[in-house]
């Protein structure tokens, strides 16, 4: 037997359902990082930091960029 043609609002159908699962998948994957970070602060004792400064932190961090980030945190 032939096989048919999938039709164009069957390849919609399909990848619709792969989005949402790509997105399911995301949400775990951020939450599994998210504690693999958790751990890493505390093993460091960076959780007496203060939560809103650690953001401050990171984002600027991310802004300048970790490379130039550690060379200014250096000691000379």
């Amino acid at each position: 037997m032939a096989r048919s043609k999938p039709s164009a609002r069957d390849a919609l159908k399909k990848l619709r359902e792969q989005r949402l699962e790509l997105d399911a998948q995301e949400v775990r994957l951020r939450d599994e990082a998210a504690t693999e970070l958790g751990k890493m602060l505390v093993q460091c004792g960076a959780e007496t930091l203060d939560p809103e400064q650690l953001k401050q932190l990171v984002q600027a961090s991310m802004t300048i960029g970790i490379d130039e980030t550690l060379k200014r945190l250096a000691p000379k």
